[in-house]
């Protein structure tokens, strides 16, 4: 397999790294007196040391015969050293970062490989932005291999993003160098009932002998999955059950454990290991979705692996989920996912595996970062005009925009989308809201508020209407361009005047997410690259989150990252009730709902 992501080839090095294990020729770096977390046989190898050429491993044992009068000699004083980590599943655009950004946050973590999934900026400007991200990322050190966004739009018929991707569109990008396999197949209906599109979707990435991952977010274990694993699906982030990943891993399918930001999936399907005596080879464990200030405060992958010691996963057995585990889903675990001879030389150094704290990171035998910060350098990436220009509003918004009508003289009983903090899924309530003066209003007293969805790709002026309960907003409104999948422009609010603020700061600033109150403006922050992102760094990025954060507070909001919460009400493959451009959507039967019911 040609494999763009090492710095040289095994067939161009291969007769070099031989040479160096008979200390035929020197190492370029020789790492001493390491314990070894031997991810192939979970075992900790005290006394051990590596010798690294080309980019690549020769030799793991003792390595005294490799030293020449150059070799660079890393003296791990007794640290733990592991394979770089590797993430399975990740949205870079969540980190509201740009691909190079993201780069220099992670890498400090011990992060040295990402399988990036860029739907996200692909609704919004098609396979010119994926190509866009693959540019920025490509300048960094990070291993960023991609999977190709395979539901743009995520549910094709209940909404309109910036983009349509076929399967002749797969046909050819999957034949690009950096592209490992096709971003996760949420149209598992299609899965289900044989759409001869969506099959052939997965089809091409499957003649291409690439990885198809998956998103499977029902509670069905028993036909359902099989039907969707009997497709070719090799992995799924979606379990929040213990059960729901343990009958995957039954099933040949790769559990991803999930725990990012706003997702805190690991406590629950934790159990699936803990509580079973099964062999956890086919569990990975991957951030899906990260924002800034967790990068900051908590970490990446490192953080992920203390949570899943915390929740009682074996050490060594939590570092195979983020390393071979990982390798071997994708089909790589023959370039990387260990520390063995012709592996990439992708290497961290721990302090010990309790804490877990990554103090040097080694990509392709250079040391690129120490002590949490990076020490390998590069340019800025410049992105293009069209892609910092990407709000296309139909309709002038003003208060009366957020009017919605009933022919209700006193009381009107709605469906509302209840959401569920720190959870993918959400609920539908039928909910009974006062009618006054043939208009249907918010009910801060039973935390039921206003929602739409405006469609900003096409200047259509669509736009959709409906409720949601739960973010527990006492005044005020707040919108957002991160609106999964489509990303078109959310607004959620207790008033019409204040919803219309909402939605129109983010019209003049191209896009990213805000909250404001009686007509002023708490805090926003900016994300000017497709609605989606901005350049700058994690730490002005984190402090601007940190900012909204204290926004959302004072208008009563009191859940853990709502911003990814309420991004999620648009997602129209995620179970039970969701609001695109188009409407409200019955996402158990995949059909649209109305907005009152009958009784």
């Amino acid at each position: 397999m040609y494999n763009k992501f090492c710095k040289k080839q095994l067939w161009e090095c291969s007769a070099d790294l031989s040479a160096v294990a008979f200390g035929k020729i020197p190492a370029e770096t020789v790492i001493k007196n390491a314990k070894l977390i031997n991810v192939c046989t979970k075992e900790i190898m005290e006394n051990t040391d590596v010798a690294i050429h080309s980019g690549r491993i020769a030799l793991v044992g003792d390595a005294s015969h490799c030293i020449g009068e150059n070799t660079k000699v890393i003296d791990a004083e007794g640290m733990y050293i592991a394979p770089g980590m590797l993430d399975g599943h990740i949205h870079i655009e969540s980190s509201m970062l740009s691909a190079g950004e993201y780069a220099r946050s992670v890498i400090p973590h011990g992060t040295t490989g990402i399988y990036y999934d860029p739907h996200e900026i692909c609704n919004v400007l098609g396979f010119d932005g994926v190509e866009l991200m693959i540019k920025d990322a490509e300048r960094t050190p990070l291993k960023a291999m991609l999977t190709l966004p395979s539901c743009v739009p995520a549910v094709p018929g209940f909404e309109d993003s910036g983009a349509v991707i076929t399967s002749s569109d797969i046909k050819e990008q999957i034949k690009l160098d950096e592209a490992v396999g096709l971003g996760e197949m949420m149209n598992f209906p299609g899965i289900h009932m044989s759409n001869a599109e969506t099959h052939a979707i997965t089809g091409e990435t499957l003649k291409a002998d690439k990885i198809v991952t998956g998103h499977y977010s029902i509670p069905d274990t028993g036909m359902g999955l099989n039907a969707y694993i009997a497709a070719g699906v090799r992995c799924c982030h979606e379990s929040t059950r213990a059960e729901d990943a343990l009958q995957k891993m039954r099933l040949g399918m790769y559990a991803m454990f999930r725990e990012g930001s706003a997702w805190h999936d690991l406590k629950e399907v934790s159990r699936a290991v803990t509580e079973n005596k099964v062999d956890s080879r086919f569990a990975v464990l991957i951030s899906d979705d990260t924002h800034p200030h967790t990068l900051l405060e908590y970490g990446h992958l490192d953080h992920i692996v203390r949570r899943a010691i915390e929740e009682g996963i074996d050490p060594v057995e939590a570092v195979q989920m983020v390393t071979i585990n990982c390798a071997q889903c994708f089909h790589m675990d023959n370039e990387l996912g260990s520390i063995t001879p012709g592996k990439c030389a992708d290497i961290i150094f721990i302090d010990n595996l309790q804490s877990f704290n990554v103090k040097k990171v080694i990509i392709d035998g250079d040391l690129v970062a120490e002590n949490g910060s990076m020490l390998s350098s590069f340019e800025n990436y410049e992105y293009p005009e069209y892609a910092m220009n990407t709000m296309h509003i139909g309709e002038e918004i003003t208060a009366d925009t957020f009017k919605i009508k009933t022919d209700k003289k006193d009381r009107v009983t709605v469906r509302a989308i209840e959401i569920i903090p720190a959870r993918v899924g959400d609920y539908e309530r039928h909910i009974t809201l006062e009618a006054k003066d043939g208009f249907i209003e918010s009910d801060v007293e039973q935390d039921v508020l206003k929602t739409f969805v405006f469609e900003r790709h096409n200047n259509t002026g669509k736009h959709g209407v409906g409720f949601v309960k739960g973010f527990n907003i006492k005044c005020g409104a707040m919108a957002s361009t991160v609106a999964h999948d489509a990303h078109n422009l959310l607004v959620i609010g207790t008033n019409d005047e204040d919803m219309a603020l909402a939605a129109n700061t983010l019209i003049k600033c191209g896009g990213g997410m805000c909250a404001v109150r009686d007509g002023k403006v708490l805090g926003c922050v900016e994300l000017p690259l497709a609605g989606l992102m901005n350049v700058k760094s994690a730490e002005e990025m984190s402090e601007s989150v940190a900012n909204l954060d204290k926004a959302w507070k004072e208008i009563g909001c009191d859940i853990v990252s709502p911003f990814m919460t309420m991004a999620l009400i648009p997602l129209a493959c995620l179970p039970e009730l969701r609001l695109t451009d188009r409407g409200l959507v019955d996402c158990i039967n995949f059909k649209f709902a109305d907005l009152e019911v009958e009784e």
